[in-house]
């Protein structure tokens, strides 16, 4: 329901008790009698307490309630599952938000058709497309149901009129920023429609102990729209990322009531839909026979799951007198700061006169600070025209000073780039067990990791042209 406004005579004013004269904020000063002291509050309203009301539960020992209740369903998708901690409440309410275009939808429509079953009816609710849409939608990805139900509403006094024809076990609703409730004022998608919406529908699926998925819209900042009371309001908190040019989607979880927050998981997005990835490592290397200088290998952590990723890097002679620096895939910020690190610490100079370029292969984008030592032996087998050894994988954070800085997770990143073939690696000091027949090389600073690289020829040449000279 709509909060109640306050009218003139619920707001408290002041008079002055000695000539009448009104006014709205206290004054030490009558400005009409000029009297000191005399303006004194009157008409506020009167002080409201709620009264201890009849119970609906009566409260009972913890240990005497039933947590079968909240046992988690799986939704059909394995890696969405993955992410909510074992699949979905009945009762919880779940936010998905993303950018327009990432896959939303499809995904959501194809969680309809494999969690619908004979005891479990899905009920899908478009805002946003018409029904025939949602439909050569689903003849698409193969999402076809006698179970799966759909509807095109708007109204929220419609969509909860179709929970109580189809009593569905999920509903799904494209997207909240869509649907009003004619008693509010405000057009959809605002401030107190997302509110009203949002809460009828959590009311709706506590009573009935049904699950709900909630699309959201994002700002153009990638924050979710609407008000931030949204986020506090449902259980469960995921953010569907992704670029549009690259196959991989990544659904990250922000909020969970029913899991744990650093679980993430991947899919890829093609012409038949959305599928899971249970290794997706594939899609950020490229499998060459020989080495190419200006490439290195790392493993990064997305949530608890590591990923094997690449680094690229390439350095070209400029006539401009300040030299451009490009990344995709990477912090610029970092990148600069390894450039100076090598600059300074390594004593490569030829980098601060030359352009260079800085991506990652696959649309993986990597902001911990693991991969700074790769970042930088990419810059530096770049710079000297001379490729990394064969199945090496570097990790690490570098500071200012050099130092190779020790990381969370190295066992399970050794472990990973162990599975998938690699011999050999770079890591800080004390990186714990070993998996057996992979050789690792503790590095303490830069000038430690830089051995790796073998000399240039192209830097020896001219040294021997000299020489012979």
């Amino acid at each position: 329901m709509a909060a109640r406004t306050k009218t003139a005579k619920d707001r408290p004013s002041y008079r002055c008790t000695e000539c009448g004269w009104q006014t709205a904020k206290w004054l030490g000063r009558c400005a009409e009698c000029q009297a000191w002291g005399t303006v004194e509050e009157y008409g506020a309203p009167a002080v409201r307490t709620t009264a201890p009301g009849r119970v609906t539960t009566s409260a009972v020992p913890i240990g005497q309630v039933d947590g079968r209740q909240a046992t988690a369903r799986t939704t059909g998708v394995p890696e969405l599952d993955r992410v909510l901690g074992g699949g979905l409440v009945p009762g919880a309410v779940v936010l998905l938000a993303g950018e327009p275009g990432v896959g939303k939808s499809t995904l959501l429509l194809d969680v309809a058709a494999k969690a619908a079953s004979d005891q479990h009816r899905t009920l899908y609710v478009t805002g946003e497309e018409s029904a025939s849409q949602v439909r050569l939608r689903a003849d698409r990805i193969g999402a076809i149901d006698d179970h799966l139900y759909l509807a095109a509403e708007t109204d929220l006094a419609a969509v909860l009129g179709h929970l109580d024809a189809v009593k569905p076990s999920l509903l799904i609703l494209d997207s909240v920023q869509t649907v009003a409730s004619p008693e509010i004022d405000g057009a959809p998608g605002g401030m107190a429609q997302v509110r009203e919406v949002a809460g009828a529908l959590i009311r709706a699926s506590k009573e009935r102990g049904m699950s709900t998925l909630l699309v959201g819209h994002v700002t153009k900042d990638g924050a979710i729209a609407g008000p931030r009371l949204l986020e506090h309001l449902v259980d469960v908190v995921l953010h569907f990322e992704g670029d549009r040019h690259a196959r991989l989607r990544l659904v990250r979880g922000v909020k969970n009531r029913y899991g744990a927050t650093d679980e993430v998981g991947c899919f890829e997005l093609h012409d038949e839909g959305i599928t899971g990835l249970t290794d997706p490592s594939g899609l950020f290397l490229t499998r060459r026979d020989e080495p190419v200088p200006g490439t290195c290998l790392t493993v990064t952590l997305e949530g608890r799951r590591p990923l094997v990723a690449e680094v690229q890097a390439l350095t070209v002679d400029t006539q401009i007198p300040s030299p451009r620096r490009t990344t995709s895939g990477l912090e610029t910020s970092r990148v600069s700061m390894m450039l100076a690190v090598l600059e300074q610490r390594g004593r490569i100079s030829a980098l601060g006169k030359r352009d260079i370029y800085s991506a990652t292969v696959g649309g993986v984008k990597l902001s911990e600070p693991a991969a700074d030592l790769a970042i930088a032996l990419a810059l530096a087998s770049a710079a000297s025209d001379t490729p990394l050894p064969k199945n090496l994988v570097a990790i690490g954070e570098v500071g200012l000073a050099g130092e190779v800085r020790r990381v969370t997770g190295v066992q399970r990143r050794l472990a990973e780039a162990h599975r998938l073939g690699f011999t050999h690696a770079l890591v800080p000091g004390d990186p714990g067990k070993i998996p057996a027949g992979m050789k690792v090389l503790e590095v303490a600073d830069m000038g430690d990791a830089l051995r790796v690289l073998p000399r240039s020829r192209r830097r020896e040449a001219p040294r021997e042209a000299e020489e012979r000279r």
